[in-house]
């Protein structure tokens, strides 16, 4: 396989992980800890979704990816719609945000690594080595999840006590975005 090709291949399958990074970024959900659990969650589903998807093929990357996106998109709407709604309350009333926990962020990882899954279907098809691509997408995808969190962060500052609202708003756009895709 082609090194750009690959590289694009990665980049491709990390720009959901990426929005969903930069929009709880804006809204500072994720403590440091939490961020990096996100970025180590979203790194080895990006590892092992293709290996899955090249050992299990087309029917189990249909059922699954339905349900796990439909899931995943449902959890992002969800966070989105309590930090624009939380935005709107008075000042002092703001009930606290749902941050995600363990489940939540394992949830978010694998609902933005299923793209991952049927590449490495493709992949056994295409006979390229499936190791050397699952790497090379991990790695990738964990660096582009860091890169959407700082930059969400950054812009959080920026934008100031908005940034939960612009947050949510990303959010429930991510979310809506992976909706379309379940049907």
């Amino acid at each position: 396989m082609e090194w750009l090709t690959l590289f694009l291949l990665a980049v491709v399958l990390g720009t959901d992980a990426f929005s969903v990074a930069v929009g709880l970024g804006l809204s500072a959900l994720l403590g440091r800890r939490r961020a990096l659990g996100l970025v180590f969650t979203v790194a080895t589903y990006h590892v092992f979704m293709p290996l899955a998807g090249w050992w299990a093929g087309r029917a189990v990357e249909l059922f699954l990816g339905r349900l796990a996106s439909f899931l995943g998109a449902a959890v992002l709407i969800y966070l989105g719609l309590r930090l624009v709604w939380s935005n709107f309350r008075p000042a002092g009333e703001e009930p606290p945000v749902l941050r995600p926990g363990f489940w939540g962020i394992l949830l978010l990882g694998a609902s933005v690594s299923l793209d991952a899954l049927s590449v490495g279907f493709s992949l056994g098809v295409y006979h390229f080595p499936p190791l050397l691509v699952a790497l090379v997408c991990g790695a990738i995808a964990g660096l582009m999840t860091a890169l959407g969190l700082g930059l969400g962060r950054l812009a959080g500052v920026l934008v100031g006590r908005r940034a939960q609202l612009v947050g949510g708003l990303v959010l429930i756009g991510v979310g809506l975005h992976f909706l379309q895709g379940v049907g």
